[in-house]
C-alpha cells in the first residue's frame, strides 16, 4: 500500500512539473472579436473573401488545402462567392487530369468540382523545397493545433528578432507562440503583402485574422447550420418544459383535490 501511494505522489508530482514547464514557456494567446463564436455566431463574409484572398496569395505557395473544392467557395455558409466569381477561380488555376485518347496526362483549365490545386506533387518534394519541413496541410489546421483559432491568430504576428543568449540554427525563426519559440515558417505576413479588393487597409493583424477565420470555415464550413440547429434545439426543448411543467400542474391539481 505504501509503495502504491508513493507511486501515485511521484505520477503526480511528474505530470504538475510537465504542466508547470509547459505553461511557464507559452506566451498568452492573443485574442480578438470572432464573429462566428458563440451560440448566434456567424461568418463575415468580407473577412472569409479576404482570407481567401491572403489563403491563395501568401500561403497556397506551401501549404495545400486537399479537402476543399472551388464550388466550396460558392456555397451558403461559406464566403459565398458568386457562381461566376467560383468559375473564374478554378479557371486561373491549372489542373492535371487524364489519361487522354493516347494515355497522357494534359493540363487543363480548373472546373468548381476540382479539388484545390496541390502546391507540390508530394511529400518528398514539399520536404525539398522547405529545407526538409514539411508544410502542414490547412483544411483541418485550426482543429489540429491546441488553442484554435487563437493560436493560428497569434502565431501570424508573433515573428520577433531572436533574443539575446538564443541561438538558432540557420532556417529557422523566432516567434513567441510558437512552442519552443523556434519555427521555421519564416514570417508570411507584412503590411500591405496583399491589396484587398474592398479597400481594407491589409495590415498583419487584419489579414491574421481575416486567413484565420477562412481557416475556422474550413475546418468548420456547417458550423453556421449547427448553430441555427442548436437555437431550434434549445427553443424546442423550452417550449417542451413549459408544456410539461403545465400538464404536471394540472394532473397534481387533480390529484390533491380527490385527497
Amino acid at each position: 500500500m505504501k509503495n502504491f501511494i508513493r507511486s501515485l505522489v511521484i505520477i503526480t508530482l511528474f505530470c504538475f512539473s510537465i504542466n508547470h514547464s509547459y505553461s511557464a514557456e507559452t506566451t498568452k494567446l492573443l485574442k480578438t472579436d470572432w464573429s462566428f463564436k458563440g451560440l448566434f455566431g456567424k461568418f463575415d463574409r468580407g473577412s472569409l473573401q479576404r482570407g481567401y484572398q491572403v489563403y491563395t496569395e501568401v500561403c497556397a505557395s506551401c501549404h495545400s488545402m486537399k479537402y476543399l473544392s472551388y464550388r466550396n467557395l460558392g456555397e451558403k455558409g461559406g464566403p459565398e462567392f458568386s457562381e461566376a466569381e467560383v468559375k473564374a477561380i478554378a479557371a486561373s488555376f491549372e489542373v492535371i487530369d487524364g489519361p487522354n485518347a493516347d494515355g497522357e496526362m494534359f493540363e487543363r483549365s480548373g472546373k468548381p468540382s476540382d479539388k484545390f490545386v496541390m502546391p507540390y506533387d508530394n511529400v518528398k518534394a514539399a520536404q525539398a523545397a522547405n529545407g526538409g519541413a514539411y508544410p502542414p496541410d490547412m483544411s483541418v489546421l485550426v482543429k489540429a493545433r491546441g488553442g484554435g483559432v487563437d493560436y493560428i491568430y497569434s502565431l501570424l504576428q508573433g515573428y520577433e528578432e531572436t533574443p539575446s543568449g538564443m541561438t538558432l540554427d540557420e532556417g529557422v525563426h523566432y516567434n513567441k507562440y510558437m512552442y519552443g519559440n523556434k519555427i521555421r515558417m519564416a514570417a508570411p505576413l507584412s503590411d500591405g503583402i496583399v491589396e484587398y479588393g474592398d479597400g481594407t487597409e491589409a495590415t498583419v493583424e487584419q489579414m491574421s485574422k481575416d486567413v484565420t477565420t477562412f481557416l475556422m470555415w474550413a475546418a468548420e464550413p456547417h458550423l453556421e447550420s449547427r448553430h441555427q440547429m442548436g437555437f431550434k434545439a434549445i427553443v424546442y426543448l423550452i417550449i417542451l418544459t413549459i408544456l410539461v411543467y403545465f400538464s404536471m400542474k394540472k394532473i397534481w391539481s387533480r390529484v390533491e383535490s380527490e385527497v
